[in-house]
């Protein structure tokens, strides 16, 4: 069996999620045992820089990754293909299915549901966000006919995916896995012990318009009306246009300040804390891949209200409430039952805890660098 060198297309691995699944595939001690030799990546210099320093892993920085948004897709499209071939390399992992490069034999991952999941595009109205998406479906729908195998992070995704694409030759559900810093974590369990103490509730994403975030302010608000001393604290930045349109539900709702806190993004390491000392999770999204916030709250054990849309049901199972994220009082009514229940609280959390257990980084980037390393194998058969 010949040693093979996998060259690594991640110059669109732009968000949180993204990146946490590069650094967890990557956090391995000897590609050898996938028979490969060496791994090349090809990023900008701030997720190279988060990369692990290896003898078998070579970091490759084109400068116009550093450019315009089109700068980097003429790099993809007219140059890269030369560079991993100049590199040795014999087969093209894209961590992002959103190339324009046409290096053969290619593996896709597949991490944006946003034009497949229904009735999502329509959240960002008629500007610029929703065209990119658009122009970006396209994108990979030719990148997805194109490649010897895609790579899905849940079943969810993989059907939505072929539903509008049409069937694809190989495919295989990898899903995230969860830093450590969540699994050393534990939820503190000590509700409130007077009502004048609040509940503290906890979001963690990004301020986007499929997200949510304002419903659930409103949601808090109801609670609050019905005479539940309850909190929220927003983690994450965003678009301009979803922060505007969280502005207007917060001025509706808590124009004084009292209830609601936004912080902008921070680290692991405070997210962590934060979600161990939180007395609920709510997690509000439309549309995931995969959910890794999601991921991380039920490693630590917090009581969790989910979303019923998108993979969510998939990742979570029967680990927390579900509401309808685009209705208020579908989500303070499954908040409210947490509330209200300490059994409820007791035993989602105990299950959440559990069913993260089967999701690792070990797990995921062994069974990548095995799918990479049998579909190469495939196509040399087939060749």
């Amino acid at each position: 069996m010949n040693p093979i060198k996998v060259a690594v297309d991640a110059s669109r691995v732009r968000s949180g999620g993204g990146i946490a699944h590069l650094v967890g595939i990557l956090d391995i001690s000897d590609p050898r045992q996938f028979g490969i030799v060496e791994i090349h990546v090809w990023a900008y210099q701030a997720l190279l820089d988060k990369l692990p320093d290896s003898a078998w892993l070579i970091k490759h920085h084109p400068h116009d990754l550093e450019r315009s948004l089109f700068r980097q897709l003429y790099w993809q499209g007219t140059k890269l293909a030369k560079e991993i071939q100049a590199a040795g390399c014999d087969i093209l992992f894209s961590a992002d299915v959103s190339t324009v490069c046409r290096f053969k034999p290619m593996i896709v991952l597949n991490q944006n549901m946003l034009a497949y999941d229904d009735g999502v595009l329509p959240l960002f109205g008629w500007g610029k966000d929703r065209i990119q998406q658009t122009l970006m479906f396209y994108v990979q729908r030719q990148a997805f006919r194109f490649a010897a195998a895609s790579i899905f992070l849940t079943q969810h995704a993989a059907k939505q995916v072929q539903k509008k694409v049409g069937p694809l030759r190989q495919t295989a559900c990898i899903s995230h896995g969860a830093a450590q810093i969540f699994k050393d974590m534990t939820a503190k369990h000590q509700w409130p012990s007077d009502r004048g103490t609040p509940i503290k509730c906890l979001y963690v994403s990004p301020i986007l318009e499929y997200k949510h975030q304002g419903e659930v302010v409103r949601a808090i608000k109801l609670l609050r009306d019905q005479g539940h001393n309850i909190s929220l604290t927003l983690v994450g930045g965003g678009g301009a246009r979803a922060k505007r349109l969280l502005a207007k539900h917060l001025q509706e709702s808590d124009s004084n300040k009292q209830f609601v806190e936004i912080i902008e993004f921070i680290p692991n390491e405070q997210i962590a804390k934060l979600a161990s000392q939180a007395d609920l999770f709510v997690f509000a999204s439309s549309c995931e891949t995969f959910g890794i916030a999601l991921l991380e709250a039920m490693t630590i054990g917090v009581p969790i209200a989910c979303s019923n849309r998108s993979s969510m049901p998939e990742t979570l199972r029967d680990g927390g409430e579900y509401f309808d994220p685009q209705e208020p009082r579908s989500i303070a009514g499954a908040l409210e039952r947490l509330i209200e229940s300490p059994s409820k609280r007791a035993y989602y959390s105990q299950r959440a805890k559990e069913l993260s257990g089967v999701y690792s980084w070990h797990r995921c980037a062994t069974e990548t660098w095995q799918f990479i390393s049998r579909s190469y194998r495939q196509t040399r058969v087939l060749d």
